[in-house]
């Protein structure tokens, strides 16, 4: 028997191994053809060189292996900067830090590696903290934004007064307090953003490193997402037209970048989990279903799940299902909904989270009654943050 966290665990893992079999098989159809005729292109050009130049097949393979090995190095046919100058150390340790990795640039020597240990160790622990920063501020100018059309919009009806008071007493009112926007109109906003920032980005890389709009995008997605496959890389060139505006927008361009497509990622997060949690309510629902039709076929008024709960719109927050009074309701003394199963053997993240904040900070948090109310509480990390940032937002005007 499981909880509802497990339950969740398991599913969305399920889900995961699938869509990477799906994405597998995708790739596969797509890209192996082209590797195939590739490979027979290279196989008849390196036999069609051994016998112009009356080479060895072994000779020319040992030449070529050892180019591979000056290539790891950083070394190409044609000219492109130093890697290890300090310019190119800079862009490699921001490779780094950000978690992007590219590849075209790596340690080769031991000592460099080590440091590489340690270094990545705490640069990337104090980027994804930055990231998580960015996000709760990133959140907040959102939630702030959208409150204020929607008081606007209020106003504009009638329903709140002009000077911006809210002591009406009117429902309107009352409910406004604890207004939330909603988590798909941020993640449309998120993914605006990060649409404007790419093809702003491309409209530079595009006539610079001569690449087609297109790999543009593309080199955008990898090196925003820290994908970072390294096919693509930007600022590899021994010179540039405006050199250096090129390298800082190319820098601004990466930093916005990913910031945003973070954000994205983890507003994305939540849409995935309340899916999951509504695929689990639905299971739940249908098991449960059986069970009564089987055992109470002919009982009346029985209450069937699903049909207690009223729609209502999901916000930022809502990752976690509230239940109502009649959702406990049981069939009998002995009988237990699947639905009270999962509920009753719950272990609720937002606690293990609060707990944590509460010994890092060494005391504990204060939680106001609006902000309970709201139940914007909950969530690890990232999510946490969002929350956390949205109850305020909520609340205050």
């Amino acid at each position: 028997r499981l909880n509802a966290d497990n339950a969740r665990f398991l599913l969305l893992a399920v889900l995961i191994v699938l869509y990477m079999l799906c994405g597998a098989a995708v790739f596969s159809a797509i890209e192996l053809p082209t590797e195939r005729e590739a490979k027979e292109r290279w196989e008849e050009r390196l036999e069609n060189f051994t016998r112009r130049h009356n080479l060895s097949r072994a000779e020319l393979r040992h030449f070529l292996r050892e180019y591979e090995e000056a290539s790891v190095a950083g070394i190409r046919v044609d000219d492109i900067r130093p890697r290890w100058d300090f310019t190119g150390a800079f862009y490699f340790v921001g490779t780094v830090v950000s978690t992007i990795g590219f590849g075209m640039t790596t340690p080769a020597t031991v000592g460099g590696k080590i440091f590489l240990i340690f270094y990545g160790l705490i640069g990337c622990a104090g980027t994804i903290l930055f990231f998580n920063l960015f996000l709760e501020r990133l959140i907040t100018v959102i939630a702030y934004i959208m409150k204020s059309c929607h008081e606007r919009q209020l106003r504009r009806k009638g329903v709140l007064p002009h000077n911006g008071r809210r002591g009406s007493g009117t429902s309107e009112v009352d409910s406004l307090a604890g207004w939330k926007p909603s988590v798909y109109y941020v993640m449309l906003i998120l993914c605006v953003a990060s649409l404007i920032i790419s093809c702003c980005a491309s409209a530079m890389y595009t006539p610079i490193e001569g690449w087609s709009y297109f790999d543009s995008l593309y080199f955008c997605f990898v090196a925003f997402s820290t994908i970072g496959f390294g096919d693509l890389v930007s600022s590899q060139n021994i010179r540039y037209e405006s050199q250096g505006l090129y390298r800082f927008g190319n820098f601004v361009f990466i930093l916005m970048g990913v910031c945003c497509i973070y954000s994205l990622f983890n507003v994305i997060s939540i849409v995935i989990k309340q899916s999951i949690n509504w695929i689990l309510k639905k299971l739940a629902c249908k098991c449960c279903h059986r069970c009564q039709r089987r055992l109470f076929h002919s009982r009346r008024n029985v209450v069937m799940p699903g049909n207690v709960r009223s729609r209502r719109n999901i916000s930022i927050e809502t990752d976690v299902v509230n239940e109502s009074d009649t959702d406990g309701r049981r069939l009998s003394g002995e009988m237990i909904s699947m639905k009270d199963f999962l509920a009753s053997n719950k272990v609720s993240l937002a606690i293990m989270q609060k707990q944590l904040s509460e010994t890092a900070n060494g005391y504990p948090r204060q939680m106001s009654s609006n902000s309970k109310q709201n139940g914007f509480s909950g969530g690890v990390g990232a999510l946490a943050i969002m929350n956390n940032r949205l109850a305020e937002t909520s609340v205050h005007k």
